[in-house]
């Protein structure tokens, strides 16, 4: 009996926990879910004969290492600063590890030790990054397979909601960490563009825009992700001249949002101390330049002259015009801007959350150009079983089946950019109905 051990309970993990538990019988396999709540993990179980829950306190390496000891597999669902600390675990006590977050380079400086144990540590195997990695490969090799060469590939993913819950002006509500959206895009983002290097700094990212169309959905918008350059080097197109990596929201959301990254309210650097009583409105005022006579609404528009109705139509909704009081005085201004939008963002139990994700390919063949459009479309059912969860749980539970069946025999520090690897997870996953459109038409 080959045993699984799930760190972390959380939203991600539902349906990776129930593709596991439904064949854990008949493929005479124990699941361990370990949580520092153990009551979140007893009802992930749901009486299951073939698991158990544990409650684990992870700062303590003995109560790490007694659980990992027990288990052939380490799955982690933990925040991704623990994965080195879990990883290390299990490479002194020879045990394999999948996560679905990015490779970090504390794992790198592991990968001598890992292959000499004949471990494998697969990394990236979750949504984005995981199914991007996957999907795009699937492309770029049967492509290449036809002797075509790729000179264009950008590809943009996005956590929103399904469009029958989009009951807010800026048709948005947290579906993943709220800290991490409110800090996306800081730093330079680096990509290239018909072989030129192109550079955005965090002040100018929402305003370099590009329109991606999903049929039946509508428009959306994608700004560059941080780093897109790398993956020339992951994905074999060391040498073309457009790649570009990047994330999606509604049409409208982008230019909405600069307002506060122009004022400063998405800045995590310094702390604010502020009285008790400040409200709403006096909190955005901080940021404005002071007038005697003029309210906020009229320094907001002098300040940033491009602001229109729809725009100012937002930033009300959200409250900053009014004299609520702050749900949050201290912290630096992104953190007290979240707190501000996890109550105005906060998804209803009646909401549906949405992935969506796009590769663009330019392709040069004997025929001439050809455009390719890889499309996918995922909606959540409820609050628990998320669309979010199943792209992010559902990779890393079939590679887990997998390796488990001897079908993946790979072994080293991994992501799933190989096709022993991503070839039958991508099958896998279309029989759960994760599914890609793929579009090709004549460019030239």
């Amino acid at each position: 009996m080959k045993t699984i051990l799930i760190l972390g309970a959380g939203k991600s993990s539902t349906y990776l926990i129930d593709y596991l538990l439904e064949s854990a019988h008949s493929k005479n396999r124990k699941l361990i879910i370990a949580d520092l709540s153990k009551e979140i993990a007893e009802k992930k179980i749901k009486n299951h004969p073939n698991a158990r829950a544990e409650p684990i306190v992870l700062e303590q390496e003995n109560s790490r290492k007694d659980l990992i000891g027990q288990s052939d597999v380490v799955i982690s669902m933990l925040p991704a600063f623990l994965h080195p600390i879990i990883a290390k675990d299990c490479l002194a006590m020879g045990k394999h590890f999948f996560s679905a977050s990015y490779e970090s380079e504390e794992l790198r400086q592991l990968e001598p030790e890992i292959k000499a144990k004949n471990l494998l540590f697969l990394n990236e195997c979750g949504l984005d990054p995981g199914i991007d990695h996957m999907s795009a490969m699937k492309i770029i090799e049967s492509e290449k397979a036809k002797g075509h060469e790729i000179i264009g590939f950008k590809s943009y993913t996005g956590g929103l909601l399904s469009p029958e819950s989009e009951d807010n002006p800026w048709k948005y509500k947290f579906t993943w960490n709220p800290r991490n959206v409110v800090l996306a895009g800081q730093g330079t983002s680096r990509f290239i563009r018909n072989g030129r290097y192109k550079y955005i700094p965090y002040h100018m990212l929402f305003r370099r825009l590009e329109n991606i169309h999903f049929e039946g959905l509508g428009d959306f918008e994608g700004y560059p992700n941080r780093d897109s350059l790398s993956y020339r080097k992951i994905y074999g197109l060391d040498n073309i001249p457009t790649l570009l990596r990047g994330t999606l929201r509604r049409a409208g959301f982008c230019q909405s949002w600069d307002v506060f990254v122009q004022l400063g309210m998405t800045d995590d650097s310094f702390q604010m101390d502020l009285p008790e009583g400040f409200t709403y409105r006096m909190f955005i005022n901080s940021f404005l330049p002071f007038h005697e006579d003029q309210k906020v609404e009229a320094k907001l528009k002098d300040l940033l002259p491009w602001i229109n109705d729809e725009i100012m139509d937002k930033i009300k909704w959200l409250g900053f015009f009014s004299d609520y009081i702050l749900p949050k005085t201290k912290g630096s201004p992104a953190a007290i801007l979240q707190e501000i939008l996890e109550e105005r963002w906060t998804l209803n139990p009646e909401d549906k959350d949405m992935i969506v994700m796009q590769h663009q390919f330019e392709v040069k063949t004997p025929s001439g150009m050809k455009k390719i459009t890889s499309s996918l479309v995922c909606k959540g059912q409820n609050q628990e079983y998320t669309a979010m969860a199943k792209t992010v749980g559902l990779p890393l539970a079939i590679a887990v089946d997998l390796f488990l069946e001897g079908k993946i025999d790979i072994r080293g520090l991994k992501i799933p950019i190989i096709p022993q690897i991503y070839s039958p997870i991508l099958e896998a996953l279309e029989s759960e109905g994760i599914i890609f459109e793929d579009k090709e038409e004549q460019i030239g």
